[in-house]
């Protein structure tokens, strides 16, 4: 049987048609798709798709419809995933080192690219939905959400683990009157960040997560855990732990896995955050209970959904205004980026965790907020 017959099968499965007349229908426009699919599972579905060889006019829903029929799992790139499973095994993918890789591939992309797709705080993380009109609106409750979480008083001293281009520290410093120092590997981040927070009591480092040496009352993390990797999920618990008072909090918001893995999606790695790994509950949690006491848990992964697809309608929109800085091959890799990331969430695959967590002894009254 020829590789269109074999994948014409598969697809089906999942309701899809080659070339049909449904707007989930996909449109092949290159018979390499067939051949390269087959031999590079889901590297070859993104990179033929940066190429021009195919198009779907509902993107998201045709991506969906394939994780929610796992048809990933039939079609696996075995040439990139044994070499990304045995990278893993024989090397820390996130030393300090190699930390470095993914700031300067993704997110030292320039500003302008994240400040015309994201909020006006900046937060390139899940947005909290509930009652929002907009995406402001959204990421704006999301910080809320997160200092209250925190018992954020006037005074404390906060520890912003992965902090962005500053969202969260404008905002802690601003309504809560904290003093937050925030740390980042990305030199773009961090001067955006400190200009953002100019006059407030807020310090911004080029820093890696290791280094810290000092103690504070609260420490959040807000999606960087993701990039942390399982070799090193002890090591960032045990970081914490020491640099967290004896009566402090810890809250961390990250993307979690249904399925325990040592490795992300090839395509993933190559193209968007290298050596990033979405960590599963059974990792956490075995990182976690050594150090930590679990105060409150809470899932709010089907927001990320709405938070993806409300990024790409505003990249779709700035494209004009970006376009000279960027091919077309970035704006379809970055079209699949977001499609992509926003199916693997409404198929149930990837989940949004903020966990709450304080010292292991510490007497803390805590009661949890939504």
């Amino acid at each position: 049987m020829n590789t269109r017959l074999i994948i014409e099968k598969m697809l089906a499965v999942a309701g899809i048609k080659i070339n049909g007349d449904a707007p989930t229908d996909i449109q092949i426009k290159d018979s390499r798709f067939y051949d390269t699919v087959m031999h590079r599972g889901s590297m070859g579905l993104g990179e033929s798709y940066m190429k021009g060889w195919w198009d779907c006019s509902m993107l998201d829903d045709f991506l969906y419809r394939i994780l929610h029929s796992n048809l990933e799992q039939k079609v696996k790139s075995n040439l990139n995933l044994l070499y990304l499973l045995l990278s893993a095994k024989l090397m820390n993918r996130q030393s300090g080192e190699r930390s470095l890789k993914v700031a300067e591939k993704h997110y030292n992309l320039s500003n302008a690219l994240f400040e015309q797709m994201l909020d006006k705080y900046m937060m390139y993380s899940c947005a909290y939905w509930e009652n929002a009109a907009n995406l402001d609106d959204a990421q704006e409750r999301k910080l809320e959400l997160i200092c209250r979480k925190l018992k954020l008083v006037p005074g404390l001293k906060v520890l912003d683990v992965g902090c962005g281009w500053g969202g969260f520290e404008q905002y802690a410093a601003q309504h809560y009157g904290v003093h937050v120092t925030g740390i980042t590997i990305s030199v773009n981040q961090a001067e955006m960040a400190a200009k953002r927070c100019e006059n407030l009591p807020v310090e911004i480092r080029t820093q890696d997560y290791r280094d810290i040496n000092e103690r504070f009352d609260r420490i959040v993390s807000i999606g960087m855990f993701e990039h942390v990797g399982p070799k090193n999920y002890e090591v960032f618990m045990n970081t914490v732990c020491r640099s967290l008072k004896d009566e402090g909090l810890f809250l961390l918001h990250s993307i979690g896995s249904n399925e325990q893995k040592d490795i992300t999606d090839p395509w993933i790695d190559r193209y968007i955050f290298p050596n990033g790994v979405i960590p599963s509950l059974k990792q956490m949690c075995k990182a976690i209970e050594k150090h930590f006491v679990l105060l409150d848990w809470h899932n709010f992964g089907h927001y990320y959904d709405q938070t993806l697809m409300e990024w790409l309608r505003k990249f779709k929109l700035a494209w004009p205004a970006l376009k000279d800085q960027y091919d077309e091959n970035f704006y379809r890799m970055w079209e699949y980026y977001l499609n992509v990331s926003a199916a693997s969430f409404r198929s149930g695959k990837n989940q949004l965790w903020q966990i709450v967590l304080t010292k292991q002894g510490a007497n803390v009254n805590y009661k949890s907020v939504r």
